[in-house]
C-alpha cells in the first residue's frame, strides 16, 4: 500500500477536451492533439501536476493533473464548438488545416492570421474550463473511438 492508496481520489470541476475533425488521417490526429494540448498547458499553470519519480527517483516531466477528453465530429460541429467557445470565452487552442502546410512556428502563426475568425479551416480545438462549460461547447461531438 502506497501513500496515495490511503488518500481519497482527486476530482476535478474542470475538465480538458480535444475535438477532431472526423475526416483526418490517424497521424494528423495524433499530431493535432499534442499541439493543441500543449497550448494548454503553457498557458495554464494550474492544470499541470507535481513531477514525476520512479522508483530509483528517477525524475520526470509534469503532465497534466487531469485526463484529456478527446472528442471527434464534423467540420459543422467543429465551428459550432468554435463559436461556443469563443462566446464562453473559455480558454482555447486551435489548429486549421494550413498547419499542415506549414514547416515552422512562424509559419503557423502567419496562417492563422492571415484568415478570419468565420474562414479558419478547422481540425482541432481544445478547450479548457468548467466541467459544463466544456460539455455545452463539446454538443453535437462524439467520443474519439
Amino acid at each position: 500500500m502506497t501513500t496515495s492508496d490511503a488518500l481519497p481520489p482527486v476530482r476535478f470541476d474542470t475538465k480538458i477536451a480535444v475535438l477532431l475533425r472526423d475526416d483526418l488521417a490517424t497521424w494528423q490526429r495524433l499530431n493535432v492533439t499534442a499541439f493543441l494540448v500543449s497550448g494548454l498547458g503553457t498557458e495554464l499553470p494550474e492544470v499541470i501536476g507535481e513531477p514525476y519519480a520512479d522508483a530509483d527517483r528517477v525524475a520526470y516531466l509534469r503532465m497534466f493533473r487531469q485526463p484529456v477528453l478527446v472528442f471527434e465530429g464534423t467540420e459543422e460541429t467543429l465551428r459550432a464548438a468554435h463559436t461556443r467557445a469563443l462566446t464562453r470565452a473559455l480558454p482555447r487552442a486551435l489548429f486549421t488545416a494550413d498547419l499542415f502546410t506549414t514547416g515552422n512556428d512562424r509559419d503557423n502563426r502567419s496562417a492563422v492570421r492571415a484568415v478570419g475568425t468565420a474562414d479558419l479551416d478547422l481540425v482541432g480545438l481544445a478547450v479548457y474550463g468548467p466541467r459544463n462549460a466544456v460539455d455545452k461547447v463539446m454538443k453535437g461531438a462524439r467520443m474519439h473511438p
